[in-house]
């Protein structure tokens, strides 16, 4: 049995932290699916196990890649979203735990269904010419990063996904900002603590997590967050946009799956 929960968390933390370093949606938008499937979790433990797991920064493998790369992540932008991101965790945490598992699943799928129209709708960001690289400080409202962080923190805290996913998808589709730097954005913010309050939330009101299966899934997503931030750095940004369509669209048919039983 012990066997069983730590191979199984090497395997979902390192597809989850592959799928966080190559697209930017931080672990906990796959690990939930991931958890449920592989080890037969409920929705509200595997929820937990994602936010207590997402504490330590394990993205940061990722960021380093990144920010190596050239992608620049501005301080600014960060404070404004992981202050949002906390705000929004609390409340997403606090609602949770008076909503059924069912509720739960059909909650991810909207979400999914809602980041994967602003993906699909947004038009492809034109790059200036002359201009390589990113452009280290884009004048974005603060009023903008704290509301997508707050909706990445309630996303986080509500649906247990690491908030990383709104992350990516509300900053290209809704700023305008470039697919490499909003993924690098991604990580870096999930990078802070910010599932903090909602992981302590959730073991406070009473629920049992496995911690052996937690701390073998921060060792896969430190490897795979790694891996997959190496490989991302080599793709085009239209074909990292494409190839997360695909997996948001399947997350989303997965959970619509599992929550029709």
């Amino acid at each position: 049995m012990i066997f069983n929960d730590v191979l199984g968390g090497l395997l979902a933390g390192g597809v989850g932290g592959i799928a966080s370093g190559f697209l930017g949606i931080t672990s906990g938008g796959i690990l939930v699916p991931l958890l449920v499937l592989m080890l037969g979790q409920d929705q509200h433990v595997a929820q937990g196990i994602s936010l207590v797991a997402q504490v330590v920064p394990t993205s940061l493998s990722g960021v380093r890649n990144y920010r190596q790369s050239g992608h620049h992540i501005s301080m600014r932008w960060l404070v404004w979203l992981a202050i949002g991101f906390a705000v929004g965790g609390c409340v997403g945490a606090l609602l949770a735990t008076h909503v059924s598992d069912r509720a739960l699943q059909w909650t991810f799928v909207g979400y999914l269904i809602v980041l994967l129209a602003i993906i699909i709708l947004r038009p492809p960001r034109p790059k200036a010419e002359g201009v390589a690289g990113d452009v280290k400080d884009l004048p974005l409202p603060w009023a903008a990063l704290a509301t997508i962080g707050a909706i990445a923190g309630w996303s986080s805290g509500f649906l247990g996904i690491g908030g990383g996913l709104a992350i990516t998808a509300l900053m290209t589709g809704l700023l305008k900002v470039s697919q490499h730097r909003s993924q690098a954005v991604s990580l870096a913010v999930t990078a802070l603590p910010v599932t903090l309050p909602a992981a302590l939330l959730y073991v406070q009101q009473g629920t049992e997590l496995p911690w052996i299966t937690i701390v073998s899934l921060i060792v896969g997503l430190w490897i795979g967050t790694d891996i997959g931030a190496r490989f991302a750095n080599r793709v085009s940004p239209d074909k990292l946009r494409v190839i997360l369509m695909i997996v948001i669209a399947g997350m989303a048919v997965f959970m619509a799956t599992r929550a029709w039983r």
